[in-house]
């Protein structure tokens, strides 16, 4: 049997003891969008499989540093940090990398702890564009920078002086990637292996960056993909002795690092519902109202998108990301752009997103609002022409400038609410007050260089 056609308890169990499996690994996904996983031997997972599996609820309780929130309601150590109930995803079934004979699963949160679940929240959108009459397909593409550094070396240095895995400009270089050509193959192959197939990639402009995009499929699924991407190129990186990150904006002399979503629509009968060739542009009714919501939307849940306080060090004008809902056809200075050419094609693709991003919570809100925008017909402005820094706005599109600020907007919404439900937006947007109050205790390098003397 094999793992991708696993699908239920059963399978899950035929597979382990047609392989003599010993060994298996779960994973749930956080608020930070980490995988936090163990090993159970076979024994454990086949007497839980068809029964009710526990796991610390604290990994909803903290940050991506392990410090507690001391501002959670839903868990802490008022509740003691229970086990909540999770329920293992049986079709995300694969052969754990880089381990011989181990099955990996992923797992969610179910029960009360799925309110503030990540992949629940994308669960539940997706449950909705079901309603709607809607089958949604996405796709993820990432930039990472990838450093001939190792964990201890970075501590060692502070994060200072890293040396990148090749130095100078080299976009779409074919120099870079021939020379170190066993390093992309290795990446290819492993993805391949694991079902996260990835359709190009090539080098950006920067010492070492890459950019990966990802095959792509049901909306689910693509969301999967990007997270155990993100999580195992790192692995595979750090076996090298080489390190990647998927922070936003790593370093104030280069561009931020990118994690755009495609999205696109079907009919219940796998029809593209985004194409209309008697529309302008071909932009269907239902594609024109999509980008409507997403637009009107997007600066009050900017937080479940740019997560992180890192994230607005990229949202600034210049820097290949956008300031402002815009949006344009083929426009690639606007924060969602339209691509069109078929049925089978069309598609919007959600631009303001960088690679810090939780691909489940990223997912649910770009893919939310934009069903919020047709179930209320939301009519977005004109596309933008030309260079979107250059257009001003209507308040209204203005992004927030700090993830406080992008959490607050968050609180307020109205449609936040309706769409992820009340439990979640209130448990994440503490996650995002926590993480903005943590930085706001730092005294950075830039401040000491700024004020130490003269002041």
């Amino acid at each position: 049997m094999h793992v991708r056609d696993v699908r239920t308890a059963s399978d899950a169990k035929k597979i382990i003891l047609e392989r003599d499996i010993k060994t298996i690994k779960i994973a749930v996904n956080d608020i930070d969008g980490v995988l936090r996983g163990k090993y159970l031997s076979r024994d454990k997972f086949l007497s839980l499989v068809d029964g009710k599996l526990g796991f610390c609820d604290v990994v909803l309780g903290w940050d991506s540093n392990d410090t507690l929130y001391e501002n959670g309601a839903f868990t802490g150590w008022h509740t003691a940090y229970p086990d909540a109930e999770i329920k293992l995803i049986f079709d995300s079934c694969r052969e754990a990398p880089f381990e011989e004979n181990v099955l990996f699963f992923l797992a969610e949160f179910v029960g009360p702890a799925g309110a503030i679940c990540p992949r629940n929240a994308l669960s539940r959108v997706l449950d909705k564009a079901k309603g709607m009459g809607y089958q949604v397909t996405s796709a993820y593409e990432f930039e990472f920078f990838v450093f001939d550094e190792t964990p201890d070396t970075i501590r060692e240095k502070n994060y200072k002086n890293l040396k990148n895995l090749t130095p100078g400009n080299f976009g779409y270089s074919v120099l870079r990637s021939s020379v170190h050509n066993e390093l992309y193959h290795e990446m290819l192959q492993m993805c391949r292996d694991m079902d996260m197939e990835i359709e190009g990639l090539h080098t950006e402009t920067g010492p070492g960056v890459l950019e990966a995009a990802l095959k792509y499929g049901s909306a689910m699924q693509s969301a999967d993909k990007a997270t155990l991407f993100k999580t195992f190129i790192k692995v595979l990186a750090q076996r090298r002795d080489l390190m990647a990150t998927f922070m936003a904006k790593w370093s104030v002399d280069y561009p931020g690092q990118s994690g755009h979503m495609h999205i696109s629509l079907q009919d219940e009968n796998g029809r593209g519902v985004f194409y209309d060739n008697t529309k302008p542009d071909t932009i269907s009714d239902q594609m024109r109202w999509f980008i409507g919501g997403q637009q009107k939307l997007m600066p009050q849940l900017l937080s479940m998108v740019a997560c992180t306080v890192n994230s607005y060090a990229r949202l600034v004008p210049g820097q290949w990301a956008p300031t402002d809902a815009t949006w344009g056809i083929e426009n690639r200075t606007c924060a969602l752009r339209t691509i069109g050419g078929g049925e089978r094609s069309s598609r919007v693709e959600y631009r303001i997103s960088a690679s810090d991003i939780n691909p489940y919570i990223a997912g649910a809100a770009a893919i939310g609002s934009g069903l919020w925008g047709i179930e209320n017909k939301i009519e977005p402005t004109a596309p933008t022409a030309g260079n979107a820094y250059d257009h001003k706005m209507p308040a209204e599109f203005t992004l927030p400038s700090s993830l406080g600020a992008a959490a607050e907007r968050l609180r307020a919404s109205e449609a936040a609410v309706s769409l992820f439900g009340a439990e979640f937006v209130d448990h994440y947007a503490r996650t995002r007050e926590w993480e903005e109050l943590e930085a706001r205790k730092a005294v950075t390098d830039w401040q000491l260089q700024r004020y130490f003397e003269i002041i």
